[in-house]
């Protein structure tokens, strides 16, 4: 760590390290830590006052940048990790985003085992820079052939030389924080800090700021955020270990108490549900401007608990744990909202219940009967669709799908280009089998039978489609 971004004596950073104008850095690992603050003033916080601390502006975008460069830098030191070597590690994402841009630059090649619940954005960005990702189960527990830590450890093991980072005991992991990101928040808050809200993924945030704060401030309370289905907030409330369900939230909550994290330090711990975390961190964009990802609406949904509950006034601090431009395809997206069954909407109890984008709202991904295969094509790839509807001047007169469009370009090499820019209604169906909005889930069957889209009208008026995926996933949400 570079000498001008080390803290203080006083615990603090200097007034040089904290400016925003200043002269260039050496690294961009430089820029890791030393994140600002924010009040939010557009939330009802009680008595309290409630800041956020932004981890997203870390050059990986995330808190755990700064254990990735305390981890590394401790493997080194010892000799665990030499020039040329190879870094493993078991990760929801972002500690393996860090791992890589801290290691890569340095000529270590990065080995990451994410399970495959992670949105798109985190695996594309890390394979972007230059880490090999191997993609496992996300529904299994510790002691599976197929858990994620349990393969990093495996291949870590069988790769001659290679450092296991294992966040999730790694002493350098609490260290980091304990080091900087608690001293910073205590600069920061003028020595004035009541609640700190804090997740665990690896337990390294809560063990860090909690023996920091113990010393440096005892009255500073350690508060957990966790998704429901974790074991963690249960066993603290109850001292019982309960089984395991899901979440959707990524990169907090846990199945097993990992070693980095000492429970001991909680006060008082908060089960928070998918829809209260996404529903958090959509509010946190649209009112203060701060775009998080899902673990920070986790973090956010207790803190606003924890202070609408005080009688008297606190300071209480949280994190954005990292960018929300990690998740525009999943917490952004009101679709994948939709279908995780995490958006408020009107049940009817027939087949408007399946259709996830309406004609009538706009929502609608179609094509026109003139416009090229090639358009139709690209929108499909564009909106992850197999087939469009086609309307003409908002009439549906037929459906094309990949398989009509295969079938019309597919041929001799001479004269594919132009196959390609024909109008779709050279090869779009025309012979629609259509179905009324108020009927029930049992008539897709019979249109799904004969491979077809079901095509839902209400009335004279087309509303939109319904595949087997889309029943599939209500039958599922339904299931819950």
């Amino acid at each position: 760590m570079s000498e001008h971004r080390k803290a203080t004596a006083g615990g603090g950073p200097s007034d040089t390290a904290t400016s925003r104008l200043r002269p260039p850095y050496a690294s961009v690992l430089d820029l890791i830590g030393q994140t600002p603050i924010v009040e939010l003033t557009k939330f009802d916080t009680g008595k309290c006052r409630l800041f956020i601390k932004l981890e997203s502006q870390n050059p990986g975008g995330s808190i755990k940048d700064r254990i990735a460069l305390s981890m590394i830098a401790a493997a080194e030191k010892d000799g665990r990790l030499k020039p040329g070597g190879t870094i493993v590690e078991a990760t929801a994402g972002n500690t393996g985003l860090g791992l890589a841009q801290v290691g890569i630059p340095k000529g270590y090649r990065i080995i990451l085992v994410v399970p495959d619940k992670m949105s798109r954005e985190k695996i594309q960005h890390l394979r972007a820079l230059g880490a090999e990702v191997h993609m496992t189960r996300s529904d299994v527990g510790k002691g599976h052939a197929e858990y994620y830590q349990d393969m990093a450890e495996k291949i870590a093991a069988e790769l001659p030389g290679a450092f296991y980072a294992n966040q999730f005991a790694n002493p350098a992991n609490p260290l980091a924080h304990e080091t900087t990101t608690g001293p910073e928040i205590f600069s920061q808050l003028d020595g004035d800090v009541d609640a700190v809200v804090v997740g665990v993924g690896s337990g390294g945030t809560l063990t860090g700021l909690g023996r920091f704060f113990a010393k440096a401030s005892p009255k500073t309370e350690m508060v957990l955020a966790d998704p429901v289905g974790s074991v963690l907030a249960p066993l603290i409330k109850t001292g019982k270990m309960e089984e395991a369900g899901s979440w959707t939230v990524e990169g907090i909550g846990e199945d097993f108490v990992p070693p980095n994290a000492d429970l001991s330090l909680v006060r008082k711990a908060y089960s928070i549900t998918d829809k209260q975390s996404m529903l958090a961190v959509r509010d946190l964009l649209s009112r203060e401007g701060i775009l998080a990802g899902s673990s920070s609406g986790t973090l956010l949904s207790t803190a606003l608990r924890y202070c609408r509950e005080q009688t008297v006034p606190k300071r209480v601090v949280t994190f954005v744990c990292d960018s929300g431009n990690k998740y525009l395809s999943k917490v952004f997206d009101d679709f994948w909202l939709a279908e995780q069954g995490l958006a408020e909407h009107e049940q009817h109890g027939d087949l408007r219940d399946l259709v996830m984008r309406t004609h009538r709202t706009g929502d609608t991904v179609y094509v026109g009967p003139d416009e090229s295969l090639l358009n139709a094509y690209g929108r499909m790839r564009r909106s992850d669709v197999s087939q469009l509807p086609v309307l003409d001047n908002g009439k549906l007169v037929g459906i094309v799908d990949e398989s009509d469009i295969l079938a019309h370009v597919d041929g001799p090499y001479d004269g594919r280009w132009e196959r390609f820019s024909g109008p779709v209604r050279t090869a779009m169906t025309s012979n629609l089998h259509t179905l009324q909005a108020s009927q029930t889930l049992d008539a897709l069957l019979p249109v799904f039978d004969r491979n077809e889209v079901a095509i839902i009208f209400d009335g004279d008026e087309f509303v939109g489609l319904i595949t087997r995926i889309d029943l599939i996933n209500h039958l599922r949400r339904r299931a819950k």
